[in-house]
């Protein structure tokens, strides 16, 4: 009886997953992902999930903090330089500064990516800037996740998307509920747009304006590609130094909405944020997109961080000493506004009210 063969058939990677370019990929970010290890990190690459062992000796009343988030159309951009290492910058400080607003110190965290066509250098260069992103927030990158998605991504496009979970004692978790009238509105400078808005940015400055990501902008100092790309900034050793001098009220992470939308959300009933606009420097590229766009300022404050990407609340008497503290970093702080009762005669509902006009040049 004559033996049967199979036939030379379809192999996965002919169908566009190729196993062996993920494993070598796995292995080009093994050095990077293992910088970002804390002691409490239990497991190595490879596991089919982390382990991160809370040490119960460092706290009373433990609460895990979890936030998630992606970083949005601004991957388009990094697709169009071709310029991925710091991308993954911006995946972390989406997730770690939304947790840490809450009082929350990072933990850990995990990535999600998913690409057309796996290309190691590429993958490597991604969870790099994940890892880097990691290491400035002091939390592990204890796992994640690359998906090669033929069919469903175009082979140069990916998308990315983080986990963070952190810790914060229960009777220390900020929620705002003792703000007050009187109280203060401090701002720490954002590096650009950070990851918000870029829905707008591309449409005004890669499609009216004619920019291409390689055009140089005088007024920027560099070209439009290196100004979109400039990582968000991740305020946690800021802030977890400033929590050891005075009592923080409250925190905003300003993302998507601006400070016109997320500053409310810490603000208790009754009460509205008077922001003083000017008082704060405004970074060149808000100023760009509103003239080549011609976008109305009230706009360009729902949409964008317009150079504050964190708030902090505090009293009036610890005003001083907060500004000390972020002074002895080297870090510009700026009081931007002031705490009032709402208007008499309006909803209680808390928000933000806008004096004197943007400096947008």
């Amino acid at each position: 009886m004559a033996e049967q063969r199979d036939e030379p058939g379809l192999t996965y990677a002919q169908a566009g997953v190729d196993i062996a370019a993920g494993n070598q990929a796995v292995e080009l970010i093994k050095a990077k992902v293992k910088r970002t290890w804390r002691p409490e990190v239990l497991t190595g690459i490879g596991s089919f999930a982390g382990f991160f062992a809370l040490d119960p000796r460092r706290y009373q009343a433990p609460v895990l903090v979890a936030g998630t988030d992606g970083v949005g159309t601004k991957l388009r951009v990094a697709m169009l330089a071709d310029r991925h290492d710091t991308i993954g910058i911006d995946c972390v400080a989406m997730c770690v500064n939304d947790i840490l607003v809450q009082g929350a110190e990072p933990l850990f965290f995990l990535d999600y990516l998913a690409v057309g066509k796996l290309e190691p250098e590429k993958v490597a260069a991604i969870v790099g800037g994940v890892a880097t992103g990691c290491e400035q927030a002091g939390c592990a990158l204890i796992g994640g996740e690359t998906a090669e998605m033929p069919g469903f991504y175009g082979e140069e496009e990916y998308d990315l998307a983080g986990f963070a979970v952190g810790v914060a004692e229960r009777t220390q978790i900020i929620d705002g509920a003792g703000i007050r009238p009187g109280d203060s509105v401090l701002g720490l400078r954002a590096s650009g747009l950070h990851s918000n808005g870029y829905s707008l940015a591309r449409k005004v400055l890669l499609e009216q304006a004619g920019y291409t990501v390689d055009t140089f902008v005088p007024d920027l100092g560099r070209t439009i590609g290196e100004e979109l790309l400039e990582p968000t900034r991740i305020y946690v050793k800021l802030v977890n130094r400033l929590k050891q001098m005075v009592t923080i009220k409250g925190m905003a992470h300003i993302t998507g909405g601006g400070l016109t939308e997320n500053l409310p959300r810490v603000l208790p009933d009754g009460l509205e944020a008077v922001l003083t606009t000017g008082s704060w420097p405004l970074p060149g590229v808000f100023s760009l997109i509103k003239k080549a766009g011609r976008v109305a300022s009230p706009e360009m404050l729902r949409t964008f961080n317009c150079g504050i990407g964190m708030v902090i609340v505090v009293s009036p008497e610890e005003k001083a000493r907060a500004v000390e503290c972020f002074a002895s970093l080297g870090e510009p702080c700026y009081e931007i506004g002031v705490i009032r009762p709402a208007a008499t005669g309006r909803a209680a509902s808390p928000r933000v009210v806008y004096q004197g006009e943007m400096p947008w040049g």
